[in-house]
């Protein structure tokens, strides 16, 4: 419970602080998709985008956006995003993430990502805005930039 306090505030700092005051976050998910590729983050701004993500996830695309940061691929079972920080300016914004393996070693699976998806209003939409997604010790996962 106390992780996703956490990762609610952080969404709300990257929201706040990528120009708009007030602004509530409707909808933070995490999940697995099996659609192949490796680490990106995807700016989703309609229903068929997010669907060949293979992500299905009640987003109203008339008044929000989505930012979607996927992980993988993996081929045992367990694996989950940890986002540590997202810190935003008026150019840029930079997620700090990892993955977290099983404990137990997982079980073989076929491959999958790792999702996670921040559901904004449009009114925070800033065309140009860099996304970096980097690991604690700043190795670059993803990079992305509005368009």
């Amino acid at each position: 419970m106390r992780g996703a306090v956490k990762r609610w505030w952080a969404l709300a700092a990257l929201v706040l602080l990528a120009g708009c005051r007030e602004v509530r976050v409707k909808t933070y998910a995490v999940g697995t998709t099996t659609v192949v590729g490796g680490d990106q983050i995807v700016v989703v701004r309609n229903r068929g985008a997010l669907e060949r993500l293979g992500i299905k996830e009640p987003v109203q695309f008339r008044g929000e956006f989505g930012v979607v940061l996927l992980m993988g691929p993996h081929d045992r079972t367990g694996y989950r995003q940890i986002i540590e920080s997202i810190r935003a300016s008026a150019e840029r914004v930079r997620v700090v993430a990892f993955e977290e393996p099983p404990a137990d070693g997982g079980e073989p699976s076929t491959p999958y990502r790792t999702y996670t998806l921040w559901v904004v209003p449009n009114a925070v939409y800033r065309s140009g805005i860099g996304v970096d997604v980097v690991t604690p010790s700043d190795q670059p996962i993803a990079r992305s930039v509005l368009p």
